[in-house]
């Protein structure tokens, strides 16, 4: 999405262009004019035409600031947490310009936020087709996510492995591969993505719980507190610590 002032520079030189042709199409139908200076059929014809091209070009012109508009008031929204408007502008964006990859990405957002992950799968064909190469990080990531969440953790793996094949420094994609991991028993495999994840971050709060819970389920529970305790080592948010300290409970039940 262009910024504000960019896509202002660029809209107005676009009212400049339609004006600018409409004076010289009009200057070249009143070439057509019979003797007594009214407009002949051609004349006439090339007026239509010329009123036509306008017409569209102003539509078009519309419908590009349009999409800005709701574009801008999506992110705005976004920032805010206001969902539901997030994804009513980002709705609105794409109505008007479904050839424009940026207010896909707002609308992924909006329903990834609203936990809409079926409905964001879907249009994940919309973002392959608009994405030649390959699908954008963050892309890419929120559809591994929303797989994540309906339960097709194989799929999930795949898409981990890509991600860490592209960006093989990006803790996430370790954690998001170790969660997948766990939901379908693999244990081994799922403590190793998830030990790989904590050696790059070792204050990725998602990796420490998904590696005690891995160790938990294999029904090593020492070894689940140990994960737990061994964070006093690192700085973590004071919800984060909660988390751990309630987690270290349930386990030494």
């Amino acid at each position: 999405m262009l910024e504000p002032f960019e896509f202002i520079f660029w809209e107005a030189l676009k009212v400049f262009a339609l004006v600018v042709m409409a004076l010289l199409a009009g200057k070249a139908a009143r070439s057509f004019a019979g003797p007594e200076r009214r407009p002949g059929l051609r004349g006439l014809a090339l007026y239509g035409a010329i009123l036509m091209l306008v017409a569209f070009g102003a539509r078009a012109l519309g419908e590009d600031i349009g999409a800005e508009v709701y574009g801008w008031a999506s992110a705005k929204n976004l920032d805010r947490q206001q969902y539901l408007l997030a994804y009513s502008n980002a709705a609105r964006a794409v109505e008007l310009r479904p050839g424009n990859l940026r207010n896909w990405q707002l609308l992924a957002k909006a329903k990834f936020a609203g936990r809409q992950f079926n409905s964001l799968l879907r249009d994940e064909p919309v973002f392959q087709a608009l994405s030649p190469q390959d699908l954008d990080e963050d892309d890419l990531m929120r559809f591994a996510y929303c797989r994540y969440f309906v339960g097709d953790y194989q799929q999930v793996i795949s898409l981990a492995d890509q991600f860490i094949r592209r960006n093989p420094g990006y803790p996430k994609a370790y954690v998001l591969a170790g969660l997948a991991e766990t939901g379908l028993r693999q244990y081994p495999e799922a403590e190793h993505s998830l030990l790989t994840a904590l050696k790059l971050l070792p204050t990725q709060g998602d990796a420490v719980e998904g590696l005690a819970h891995v160790y938990f389920l294999s029904g090593d529970t020492g070894a689940a507190v140990a994960v737990l305790d061994a964070t006093a080592h690192y700085s973590f948010p004071p919800d984060q610590r909660r988390q751990f300290e309630a987690l270290k409970a349930l386990y030494e039940q």
